[in-house]
């Protein structure tokens, strides 16, 4: 096969991102419906702060103004899924907020509780600098060994 492939007129790298964001649409979407996580799972959720359609307090833009990461685990509540984002209301330092977050916001979603994650490639001239976890009700996750991550990049030809 020859290197010099020709540059695709269809969109796959946007096509894969938006059908691995309806992952996690459909699984919160689902414990939405059951009313809550089943068993041991949890949900380290990184977003964009100030991506499109994103609505949080402005104290959490100006603690995280790039990404932010949450988690739902035992405190949060409200959850409301829609097609295009999701809407949950948690606590950061015993202060509730309600935080609205388009899917297309997130760059990572996590289940811990069974190894599974989600990574969605940002352009090398967008990449977040290092931040925080939010520490809105659940510890740090600390095991990174790569098992069941999907990592989708492209690499568009310059």
């Amino acid at each position: 096969m020859s290197e010099d492939l020709p540059d695709s007129l269809i969109p796959y790298d946007e096509i894969v991102q938006e059908a691995l964001r309806a992952v996690v649409g459909r699984v919160l979407g689902e414990v939405q419906q059951s009313g809550g996580l089943p068993g041991a799972h949890h949900f380290y959720i990184t977003f964009k702060t100030q991506a499109p359609g994103v609505d949080i307090p402005k104290h959490l833009v100006e603690r995280f103004p790039d990404e932010m990461t949450i988690v739902l685990q035992n405190k949060y509540w409200d959850l409301k899924v829609q097609s295009d984002l999701f809407q949950v209301s948690l606590t950061f330092n015993q202060v509730a907020a309600q935080l609205t977050i388009p899917f297309s916001a997130i760059t990572a979603f996590v289940d811990p509780a069974v190894n599974f994650a989600l990574q969605f490639q940002v352009a090398a001239d967008e990449l977040p600098e290092p931040h925080d976890v939010a520490e809105n009700d659940g510890p740090v996750v600390t095991n990174e060994d790569g098992s069941n991550v999907v990592t989708v990049d492209f690499g568009k030809k310059k």
